[in-house]
């Protein structure tokens, strides 16, 4: 940790600050760089209250699951603070568990001896120590888990077998078998099919509400983030942020995306045309109301 004044937490944007909640994560002047290179993020500032939903986006290389591994704990910020439930996530101790995450790789070998239940099971290992195995009360937190995501039935099933989109569901199951406070998924719809994607997104509204998480969803898809997510958040090493309301304008993401995302900017603004007309979002200003965190 840098040896210069602490960040006043208190003075950081309350960027997503919609329900008026505690705040859940509060990121203060941060900045990360890897051994040897340039930074990954530079004097990134939000608060996540409980209960919201905020969807990040950004090109590969813009920090984002960095982002996430510092909020998890895996890594410790170079400048600035964090912190997660109130206290430095590397500092949780047994409350880690409060942390459900889904990484971006969530599929299951092939031929791998794991059922569904299985691999949901392996949600709950954290919280019993070594050498104790899943007993009967883990085994019921899985099914209801299992049951929870729409895979009920389907418990004794090969986990490596399932399609994409199940097995993103065993992945999701496995992050709520320990009952959560805070979920953080990291590309979750890669490689889903549009069908997939809208499914996945419908079963993360309803979790969110019915185990009223909060939840941090890192995605390319930017349509269905604006549709779902409370805020997006933009990031690209620094941060500009949004009101869903409002969506994203062509002028913000090329900002962000730089020539990266050429096509998406054109079937972006098909999208907005089809739902708003010429006139833009009904109820808001035309231009973005983004600012760079510097």
């Amino acid at each position: 940790m840098s040896t210069q004044a602490q960040p006043n937490l208190s003075a950081a944007p309350a960027a997503f600050a919609g329900n008026g909640g505690p705040p859940v994560i509060e990121v203060a002047s941060l900045s990360f760089a890897y051994t040897g290179g340039e930074k990954a993020l530079d004097n990134v500032n939000f608060t996540v209250r409980e209960g919201e939903f905020l969807g990040l986006i950004g090109p590969n290389g813009g920090g984002k699951t960095t982002l996430l591994k510092i909020i998890l704990g895996l890594l410790a910020p170079q400048s600035g603070k964090v912190l997660v439930l109130g206290r430095d996530p590397r500092e949780l101790g047994a409350d880690r568990l409060l942390l459900g995450y889904v990484p971006q790789d969530t599929g299951v070998r092939k031929h791998f001896p794991a059922t569904v239940l299985d691999v949901v099971l392996m949600g709950t290992y954290s919280s019993l120590g070594l050498f104790r195995r899943p007993g009967a009360a883990e085994r019921e937190s899985a099914l209801k888990a299992i049951g929870h995501v729409g895979l009920a039935g389907l418990q004794d099933r090969s986990a490596s077998n399932l399609s994409g989109g199940q097995q993103q569901r065993v992945a999701i199951a496995r992050a709520l078998v320990a009952h959560p406070k805070l979920l953080l998924l990291d590309e979750p719809t890669s490689g889903l099919d549009t069908g997939g994607q809208a499914q996945l997104f419908d079963l993360l509204e309803r979790l969110q509400k019915e185990f009223h998480l909060t939840v941090v969803m890192v995605s390319h898809d930017v349509t269905a983030l604006a549709h779902f997510a409370e805020h997006l958040a933009c990031l690209n090493k620094s941060l500009h942020w949004h009101d869903r309301s409002e969506l994203i304008s062509e002028e913000v993401l090329r900002k962000v995306y730089a020539c990266e995302l050429d096509a998406f900017f054109i079937k972006h603004k098909q999208h907005l045309e089809e739902f708003h007309g010429d006139q833009g979002p009904a109820g808001h200003a035309h231009g973005p109301h983004c600012d760079h965190n510097h």
